[in-house]
């Protein structure tokens, strides 16, 4: 059966029928159902490893997104996105959801960029490719960071089971191969040894895609991007001296169980990945099985960690709860965490993917303003704001002043640029609009006098 393509945008409604290319059937329609619904903690990731997440730390996304499907159906006619973007491929359906703000629903070039700043990847001098290799893009994009991440922990080493015919014994004699191979005698012994070395199938399979990648044509300057990335090739390189271009597959087959390692936890995600980046063209042509793959991000936790990379430089804290750090506390016994996206002194900022489509502080969703309020109220924040991406520029700030003790919360809109052709040209423009955004929102802070 014909493989179809499904296009959607984040956040929107769209009928079956108009974000579907090839020949549409019945049984397409069932495939699709059997996963439209489902929340994405239902999915057995360990058992799907050719599907990555992200975050990789589900309790990571603020918005629960952990609880939301990929997409939905309404009416059974009606495909329905929420903030997940990406690529998901499963039996003969290929779905692509791209963020709301890319031109005709291709040139994503908003999700390219947040991915450039939230992974450090100068892409530069990658071309905008199109949307038949844009997964691949994905992958190239996260490699650089999950490789300075694992080797952050060391170089990955493991117990490897050794065969040697010499003078030195050192190890088990092999009875069998020693017959076979050294009679007459000849002063050597057939012997089998464990050593604890960093030339194993990891390090294997991290050379074998760094060896893949510097002969691509695009994703050559991304293992160069930094000092960092450039050290850990290093050290990669010279602990694989036994290095075959020839074995690649045998490598891939030797890491197709996921590593379980108490201290190298950050090489799982790099062993994942790096079967992904090898094993590209089955991920992008697939065959017709139950597994899912695919490539999938929170938008909102891209948006806010993309906003870090702004908001960092003028000094706001951007609290982790996965690492437990820069909590606040509801109560003086250091009970009640909570994890504010922004703060400062005395200003709270909330990074919000959703749509907003009315401008207006009190219309903002309840719960989203509570929480904002409350944040407010513990840290006695005089200012505090929601920072959320828009299609057209907000011509002025929309602010409102709290009762009671006071505070001014206000709607900061981070227009993206839409009539835009060129990549270049979209990059030099989201920096001008990141100024802007920096200029607006130290404009109306006033920092606490010692």
């Amino acid at each position: 059966m014909a493989q179809v393509v499904i296009q959607i945008a984040d956040n929107s409604k769209k009928q079956l029928v108009d974000c579907v290319s090839g020949t549409f059937t019945d049984i397409h329609k069932s495939q699709l159902q059997e996963i439209a619904g489902v929340p994405i903690k239902n999915i057995k990731l360990e058992d799907s490893p050719r599907l990555l997440v992200f975050p990789q730390c589900l309790t990571e996304c603020k918005d629960k997104i952990q609880d939301s499907p990929i997409f939905s159906f309404e009416d059974d006619k009606v495909l329905c996105s929420n903030n997940i973007l990406g690529f998901i491929g499963y039996k003969d359906i290929r779905i692509r959801i791209h963020s709301r703000f890319a031109k005709d629903d291709e040139q994503d070039f908003f999700l390219h960029y947040m991915l450039q700043k939230v992974f450090a990847v100068n892409l530069f001098n990658l071309k905008y490719t199109s949307d038949q290799t844009e997964i691949f893009d994905f992958l190239i994009y996260l490699l650089p960071s999950f490789l300075k991440r694992a080797y952050s922990q060391g170089l990955y080493k493991e117990y490897q089971t050794h065969n040697y015919n010499d003078s030195h014994i050192r190890g088990q004699i092999d009875i069998v191969r020693h017959i076979r191979q050294n009679i007459p005698f000849t002063g050597r012994v057939a012997f089998q040894t464990r050593e604890y070395t960093f030339d194993n199938p990891i390090t294997q399979l991290i050379r074998h895609t760094i060896e893949y990648l510097r002969n691509h044509k695009y994703a050559g300057n991304i293992l160069c991007n930094d000092s960092d990335t450039s050290d850990a090739i290093r050290a990669i390189v010279q602990v694989t001296p036994t290095y075959n271009r020839q074995e690649r597959q045998r490598v891939i087959h030797q890491n197709m169980h996921p590593l379980r390692h108490p201290y190298f936890s950050e090489y799982r995600p790099l062993q994942q990945l790096c079967l992904q980046i090898l094993r590209y063209e089955e991920l992008k042509y697939g065959n017709d099985n139950n597994e899912i793959c695919g490539i999938l991000f929170d938008g909102a936790w891209l948006w806010e960690e993309y906003l870090n990379t702004l908001l960092e430089k003028i000094g706001f804290w951007h609290p982790n709860n996965r690492e437990r750090a820069g909590r606040i506390y509801l109560f003086y016994d250091k009970t009640g965490e909570r994890y504010p996206d922004f703060y400062k002194n005395d200003f709270i900022l909330d990074a919000k993917y959703k749509r907003f489509e009315e401008r207006e502080v009190h219309k903002v969703d309840r719960d989203d303003l509570h929480q904002l309020i409350t944040y407010m109220y513990i840290e006695q924040a005089k200012f505090g704001g929601f920072v959320f991406p828009c299609a057209t520029s907000q011509e002025k700030l929309t602010s409102s002043t709290l009762r009671g003790y006071g505070g001014n919360i206000s709607l900061y809109g981070f227009p993206i640029p839409q009539t835009i052709n060129d990549w270049n040209d979209f990059q030099e423009k989201m920096k001008i609009n990141e100024e802007a955004l920096i200029k607006t929102i130290t404009s109306h802070y006033v920092p606490l006098q010692p």
